[in-house]
């Protein structure tokens, strides 16, 4: 039977011959990695469960997100897992390493036609080799260690079409941006895709990563590009012996989308959201304040030449700080031998150690109320780089726009045509978010599979995991303190955690959950007693998080006048019946499948 790459690649590390979408599988993984913040929580729930390791050799931990220690919390996180990792022979990755996706593909630990876990969200940049990588929770990695292999939903695929001949100065990041723009934040909700086209069929192992690593900001699982014969020579280098697999042409597919990128310009997103993309140099003059070339998206030797190409023999602009970071100690030392740091110093930038930069609150590429950024990482959300606005483009724009001081694409730069530079606007005060402890309620010792909660209807689609929990908490290991933070970066919701009441039922909108695997942003709920989450549509990683950790969640297109904030709500999770107490009137949602409901049951994943 045709198959496409994520089927076939699944049925090899399944007990069954072939797999069909929707079909749920446990999952052989070839590598199970956990990062600096979530390894710590890892650690916990596998020393809380007394579970062993499945395969030491397997498994890795990664320091990538404070690669210097700086914060204390991470130093200790960090400690605790080097600790663990020596009791049981796992290797580290430490502080000096770079970006663990990265280093997987570097090190030969991944290939195609493999699997790959992680703390990161970002783990399905293993698209780029043909590799299936998937980011998950604490809980669901800490499995993984324990177990060799994790439960999945085989998803069904989207083929990706990037149609025309591309301008000459567009990159792989415009590529992926005009991507954005045509699919949206959610277009990939739920869905592998595969990436093909002339244009893409081209790129090399860098363009492939950028491409294969903003999946996750369409709401994808993954999108994979088969591997042509240059990644396959490189992969067969550094790996232990493989075959590749390729997806066959008749393989049916959920849908096919068309991305035109005939005589594509450069690109940029503007602050908030990757997908709102326009033509760098068709916003108006903008003044740019900071600007971060690196992090897993565009960190790689090629990007960071495309930098030093702008660069060379120039200086940034008065009052502009340009941070760059390589990701890998490898592509760091190559900067150093091709000169490329000294054209980086001579330009006036602060080169930092390899790692993911901007994207993790410890590291290099944060920014302060009000700053104008522009970024070469994957996300632009509100509060994720920083307090400030974020433009999300490519090394060549962004390095271009450090030296002009606005936003520009290189070659405006280099035709000496900018526009006039704005003046720099009186600082904005910094919003605070008041937080409330909020006490946390046990669970009771038999769960209900009837739930009887008041509703709270929070109708905003893309609500992500910063917005649900901020970066700046994710060194938290206590769940007792996280509930505090729900919802500390969703504007009008700051006080959610003071109102919200045992057994209440959040009713929200499209893709929520969307962004960072973090686990926290789970956890917060169950914290503070919230019973279960009802949304049109969740991000693939927080509702494996979620029914993992035994919080229910239901998929569900709700009538937007079906339900109130502070309606009297009755949800049955087997049969998925939702009694409005209150309005007197029923709905009905699909119920949770019966491996769900018997994760519930038990309490959560690693609970027996």
């Amino acid at each position: 039977m045709p198959a496409t790459l994520i089927e076939k690649i699944i049925a090899a590390h399944s007990d069954k011959s072939s797999v069909s979408p929707g079909d749920i599988v446990d999952l052989k993984v070839d590598t199970r990695v956990a990062r600096d913040f979530g390894g710590a929580n890892v650690v916990k729930n596998l020393v809380d469960a007394n579970l062993a390791i499945d395969d030491a050799k397997r498994t890795f931990f990664t320091f990538d997100c404070n690669p210097g220690g700086s914060d204390q919390s991470y130093a200790a996180n960090q400690q605790r897992c080097r600790l663990f990792a020596a009791q049981h022979d796992i290797r580290v990755y430490d502080i000096d390493q770079g970006i663990g996706t990265h280093l997987a593909i570097e090190e030969g630990l991944i290939w195609p036609g493999g699997t790959f876990v992680s703390t990161d969200s970002h783990a399905n940049i293993m698209g780029a080799i043909g590799a299936f990588g998937q980011g998950m929770g604490d809980a669901d990695i800490a499995g993984a260690f324990a177990f060799g292999k994790v439960w999945f939903k085989v998803p069904p695929t989207v083929r990706v079409v990037f149609e025309g001949k591309p301008g000459a100065d567009a990159t792989a990041k415009d590529l992926i941006l005009a991507a954005l723009a045509k699919l949206g934040s959610s277009g990939l909700l739920g869905f592998a895709a595969e990436f093909c086209g002339e244009a893409v069929e081209g790129l090399d192992l860098s363009q492939r990563i950028t491409l294969a690593s903003m999946a996750t900001e369409m709401g994808g699982i993954i999108a994979l590009i088969p591997p042509d014969e240059k990644i396959v020579e490189f992969c067969r280098k550094r790996a232990p012996a493989f075959e590749p697999h390729y997806p066959d042409r008749d393989a049916p597919c959920a849908k096919e989308v068309v991305v035109n990128i005939a005589e594509l310009t450069p690109r940029v997103a503007r602050p908030g959201h990757p997908d709102d993309v326009v033509g760098v140099d068709d916003i108006p003059s903008t003044r740019v304040d900071s600007v971060f070339i690196g992090s897993c998206t565009n960190g790689r030797i090629e990007d960071l030449r495309a930098a030093a190409e702008v660069l060379r023999d120039k200086t940034i602009a008065k009052d502009v700080v340009l941070k760059i970071v390589p990701a890998t100690d490898t592509i760091w030392k190559q900067c150093l031998d091709e000169g490329l740091l000294e054209i980086f110093k001579s330009a006036g930038a602060l080169v930092g150690n390899a790692g993911c930069g901007g994207c993790a609150a410890g590291q290099i590429g944060q920014n302060g109320p009000g700053e104008v950024t522009v970024s070469t990482g994957n996300r632009n959300f509100a509060g994720k780089q920083g307090q400030g606005l974020v433009y999300l483009a490519s090394p060549a724009t962004a390095a271009a726009s450090a030296v002009a001081g606005v936003i520009v694409s290189a070659p405006r730069l280099a035709s000496g045509q900018l526009p006039p530079r704005p003046t720099r606007p009186m600082p904005a005060a910094a919003r605070t978010a008041a937080a409330t402890e909020a006490d946390a309620e046990g669970e009771a010792s038999v769960r209900p599979v009837s739930l009887l909660g008041r509703a709270w209807v929070i109708d905003v689609a893309d609500i992500d995991t910063d917005m649900i929990y901020h970066n700046r908490h994710l060194a938290e290991t206590d769940p007792a303190k996280m509930g505090q933070h729900a919802f500390g970066n969703l504007e009008g919701w700051l006080d959610f955690p003071e109102k919200v009441q045992l057994g209440d039922i959040v009713i929200t909108g499209a893709n929520f959950g969307c962004g960072s695997s973090r686990q926290q942003a789970v956890t917060c709920f169950k914290t503070l007693g919230v019973s279960a989450i009802v949304a049109r549509s969740f991000g693939a990683i927080y509702e494996r998080n979620a029914i993992n950790e035994a919080l229910p969640v239901l998929t569900f297109d709700w009538p937007a006048d079906a339900v109130s904030t502070g309606d009297e709500l009755r949800l049955d999770l087997a049969s998925g019946k939702i009694e409005n107490l209150t309005k007197k009137t029923e709905l009905a949602a699909p119920a949770l499948s019966e491996v769900q409901l018997a994760i519930y049951r038990r309490g959560g994943l690693l609970r027996n």
